[in-house]
């Protein structure tokens, strides 16, 4: 819910970040992109 300059930035900075840019999402992208959204974020925490 920043500019993506600004969440790159921060991806850059945080050890074993990931970052996913959702085309043409506003605030509700993960509600927006939930199918690929979850599976995602459950294959992050389970890493």
């Amino acid at each position: 819910m920043v500019d993506s300059q600004h969440s790159a930035d921060m991806a850059r900075r945080l050890p074993n970040a990931r970052l996913t840019l959702y085309p043409n999402s506003g605030h509700g992208g993960v509600f927006q992109y939930y199918r690929a959204f979850v599976p995602a974020v459950l294959d992050f925490l389970a890493d």
